[in-house]
């Protein structure tokens, strides 16, 4: 069942004829650091990310390399965030926790050497519990680090054998009290419908993550994506019934437990939602260095996005030539309202009207015949004042998000 087949919408009727115009202020700018490397790469994972060396030297080696690269490739870049304030810094990967203390304090102080950061400024490591050790985690704590986002998938031992995790239930549960020890503000990552997994054991995994109150949950379903050792060798996922069920189970743990359902796959007690990932999908800036980022920036007179070449030896071969940009270019104007939605439309509360043209650059008017055809058909809230997705578009957000791609390609 799709929305498309409930009712479909006709789309031709959208309004090409407005013209981009700059914001008043530029958005809010993150930065995004990637980091490439993992012990073993699991086999449902379809991110940058590569098995690092055998031998630590070799590994330690390399690592180093790679934080002078970052370095040149975030110099590089600051013509095009000159004079902007960065609000949120996200390390992700990859595992960023195989880098040391003293490896992420240089890689922090590059940082605000060379661009300014708002003094509450959220800066956020990702971690994998098979690689916790607890001075590891307050040496990340004394570096500037103050969030953590620790990478559990599941408390059951035969879950994380299934997902080719390198941590046991055990280990898991010693990172996140490790992670509650140290920092304020942590995140716990839990996946969902995994192979042969029951209501019961989906449930049981968040009840243990509950024990330890973390202020922000992620929980992800399990997708076969392509490109993965699942895609080849696709195992026995629950069905669609039973996995809707499970989320639907899932929110009421969460609720009762007094998180707030923001987006689609992210719970937060109050106050501490993401503040990097809020940016991303109220359509805010971002500048990512590092092999296989990616950048969306906000000029004077067009939205330009980069993809930082993607695998780390040909990322650190340009080094030398001080080329790290594989690939620039303008965001066509008619894919801007695809763009926003994309991002918009997760958030459970939705996003004010008026942030549309505030960061697409367009006017609502572009998009309005949609708007009222998508509200008529149940997909959307009928509020002018709110872009909001009802349950039916949640729920079916894949189809709602790609009415708007056909109006920019139309």
């Amino acid at each position: 069942m799709s929305v498309s087949s409930i009712s479909p919408i006709d789309i031709r009727a959208v309004d090409k004829s407005a013209a981009w115009r700059a914001p008043a202020q530029p958005p809010p700018l993150s930065l995004y650091v990637h980091f490439p490397w993992c012990v073993r790469k699991c086999p449902y994972c379809d991110f940058n990310s590569h098995q690092q060396s055998e031998t630590e030297s070799e590994a330690s080696q390399l690592r180093s390399r790679y934080l002078q690269a970052l370095r040149e490739d975030l110099e590089s870049a600051l013509p095009t965030v000159w004079g902007r304030t960065v609000r949120s810094v996200f390390m992700g990967g990859g595992t960023p926790s195989l880098m040391t203390g003293e490896q992420v304090d240089e890689l922090l102080c590059d940082i605000r050497a060379l661009l300014p950061l708002e003094p509450d400024c959220e800066i956020t490591l990702e971690a994998n519990p098979g690689t916790m050790e607890a001075q590891r985690f307050r040496d990340f704590r004394q570096a500037g680090v103050n969030r953590l986002s620790l990478g559990i998938q599941s408390f059951d031992d035969d879950k994380l054998k299934q997902l080719g995790r390198i941590h046991d239930a055990r280990q898991a549960l010693r990172a996140a009290e490790q992670a509650k020890r140290e920092f304020e503000r942590f995140n716990l990552d839990l996946m969902w419908a995994l192979p042969g997994q029951s209501v019961e054991q989906a449930q049981n995994d968040i009840r243990r993550a509950l024990e330890f109150a973390p202020p922000h949950l992620s929980l992800y379903q399990l997708t076969i994506e392509a490109n993965t050792v699942f895609a080849k060798f696709p195992p026995q996922l629950p069905d669609e019934e039973l996995a809707f069920e499970m989320q639907q189970r899932l929110e009421l743990l969460a609720d009762g437990a007094g998180y707030r359902h923001y987006e689609v796959s992210a719970y937060a007690q109050p106050g501490h939602a993401c503040v990097h990932n809020l940016n991303y999908w109220t359509f805010g800036d971002y500048l990512g260095i590092g092999a296989g980022a990616h950048t969306k920036l906000t000029l004077a007179d067009r939205v330009i996005r980069q993809e930082r070449f993607s695998r780390p030896e040909s990322y650190l071969s340009h080094t030398a030539e001080r080329r790290f940009v594989s690939r620039d270019y303008a965001v066509p104007v008619g894919e801007l309202p695809f763009e926003f939605m994309l991002n918009a439309l997760r958030l459970t509360e939705g996003v004010p009207a008026t942030l549309f043209a505030e960061r697409s650059g367009l006017p609502l008017s572009a998009i309005s015949r949609v708007l009222s055809r998508a509200e008529a058909r149940g997909l959307l809230e009928p509020d002018p004042t709110r872009i909001r997705a009802t349950p039916l578009g949640l729920r079916f957000l894949n189809d709602l998000q790609s009415l708007f791609l056909a109006q920019s390609r139309g």
